[in-house]
C-alpha cells in the first residue's frame, strides 16, 4: 500500500481539480470534509453557509424530499397538506393532513389522532351536505376537544375547520372555522326589477324601463328563463270603439312544475340567457282621443320588449283623416286598427264598423280613456 503526503493539492491549469475518475468512489475515512459551499455539477449551490445560517439550494431552486423520505425538526406553519381523495365513511385522521368529507350518502365520524403539542388536522365539507348528514369529530381515548372529552358534530353546510392540539387541559382547539360556503352558481343569478321568491323560483317584475342583469347563467341545463311580456293597451275613442288590449307573450317550460299556471297560449320553450344585461322596455298605454268631432281616433298602445320577445301594443281607432265617409252624410267610418288586440270601431253617430284584427267592436263609451301600461 502506497502513501502520499502533501500540504496542498492544486490544479495544474484552469480552475478544476479532479479527484478520481468516472465510475470511481473517493473515500475520506475518519476525516471531515469542509467547505463554505457544496455545488452541483452545473455549479449551483447544494448547501451553503454564511455565519450560522445554512441554506439549502440556491435562488430559483426547488428543494424536495425523495419519495418515501420524511422530515423532522422543520415544524409547521399552521397549514396542512390536503388529501384530495374525499372521505365517504368513518376514518382516522393523520396529523398534518386536511380531509374533504363527503356525507352525501350518510353521516360518519372522523377519529382524531393521539394528541401531541402542535398536531394539526383540517376538515372540509366536500359536497355542502353537513347540514343534512353531519360529520362527527371524535377525540382519541380520554383526550379533549375544547376542554371536554366529548364528540363534536359539524352540521353547517359548506363548513371547514382546523383543529390544533395544544395540551392535556384543552386538548384540540378549533383555530379556524369557515361557513362561507363559496361555490359556483348552479342556477341563474340576476338583478333588476322587483324581485320576489316563490318556492324555488325568483320572479323579476318590471313596471317601467329597467335592465334584467344576469351575473351568472348557471349550468347549461339551467341557463333559461320563462317570461311574461304584456304591451300597453290603446286609448279609448270618444263616441266610437274602444282601444285594443296590449299583446301578450308568455313561455312556460313544459319540464318545469312552476308555482303558477301558464296561459294556454304560452309557448313551451324557455329563453336561454347569458351573463349580460337585458334592457327592458315596458310599453305605455295609448292616449285617449280628443273630443274634437274631426279627430276622433284612439292612440295605439306601445310595445313591450324583453330580449328577442316583443309584445305588440293594442290597436287604436283609425283617424278621421284616414277614412272616407261611406255611410251617408255625417256618418264617417272609423275602423279599428290592428295591434296586440285590435281596436274597436264605430261611426260618428255611434254606429258600428269593422274592428281591427277581427275583433268585435265594443259598445262606444261616451268619453275616451287612456290605455293601460304594459308589463
Amino acid at each position: 500500500m502506497s502513501k502520499i503526503e502533501v500540504n496542498t493539492v492544486d490544479t495544474q491549469c484552469g480552475t478544476n481539480l479532479t479527484v478520481g475518475s468516472a465510475c470511481k468512489s473517493v473515500t475520506v475515512a475518519g476525516n471531515d470534509i469542509r467547505s463554505n459551499a457544496y455545488k452541483a455539477g452545473d455549479g449551483g449551490n447544494l448547501v451553503s453557509q454564511s455565519g450560522t445560517t445554512i441554506t439549502l439550494g440556491a435562488s430559483g431552486d426547488t428543494v424536495s424530499l425523495a419519495s418515501g423520505a420524511s422530515q423532522t425538526g422543520f415544524g409547521r406553519t399552521g397549514t396542512v397538506d390536503w388529501d384530495t381523495t374525499p372521505k365517504t365513511a368513518t376514518f382516522s385522521a393523520v396529523s398534518g393532513d386536511g380531509f374533504f368529507c363527503n356525507t352525501t350518502a350518510g353521516a360518519f365520524t372522523c377519529n382524531l389522532p393521539a394528541g401531541s403539542a402542535g398536531a394539526i388536522v383540517s376538515l372540509a365539507d366536500y359536497a355542502g351536505t353537513w347540514d343534512s348528514n353531519n360529520l362527527t369529530v371524535s377525540p382519541n381515548g380520554s383526550e379533549k376537544i375544547g376542554g371536554t372529552n366529548a364528540n363534536v358534530d359539524l352540521n353547517t353546510e359548506g363548513q371547514s375547520v382546523t383543529f390544533v392540539y395544544v395540551d392535556s387541559t384543552q386538548g384540540w382547539i378549533n383555530t379556524m372555522d369557515s361557513t362561507s360556503n363559496e361555490r359556483g352558481n348552479a342556477f341563474i343569478a340576476a338583478t333588476g326589477g322587483t324581485i320576489t321568491t316563490c318556492g324555488n323560483f325568483k320572479i323579476h317584475t318590471f313596471t317601467g324601463p329597467g335592465t334584467f342583469t344576469v351575473s351568472s347563467a348557471g349550468t347549461p341545463t339551467n341557463a333559461n328563463v320563462d317570461y311574461l311580456v304584456v304591451a300597453g293597451g290603446a286609448g279609448g275613442a270618444t263616441g266610437s270603439g274602444g282601444g285594443g288590449a296590449g299583446g301578450y307573450r308568455e313561455s312556460h317550460c313544459a319540464s318545469v312544475s312552476g308555482p303558477y299556471t301558464a296561459s294556454p297560449l304560452a309557448t313551451p320553450t324557455s329563453l336561454p340567457v347569458t351573463a349580460t344585461g337585458y334592457p327592458i322596455t315596458v310599453g305605455a298605454g295609448g292616449a285617449a282621443s280628443t273630443t274634437s268631432p274631426t279627430n276622433r281616433f284612439a292612440h295605439k298602445g306601445n310595445n313591450s320588449i324583453f330580449s328577442s320577445i316583443t309584445a305588440t301594443g293594442g290597436g287604436g281607432l283609425t283617424s278621421d283623416c284616414e277614412v272616407t265617409p261611406t255611410n251617408g252624410a255625417g256618418k264617417e267610418a272609423r275602423p279599428g286598427s290592428p295591434g296586440g288586440s285590435g281596436g274597436g270601431a264605430g261611426l260618428a253617430d255611434g254606429s258600428t264598423q269593422t274592428g281591427g284584427s277581427g275583433n268585435t267592436p265594443p259598445v262606444s263609451p261616451p268619453q275616451g280613456n287612456n290605455g293601460g301600461d304594459g308589463g
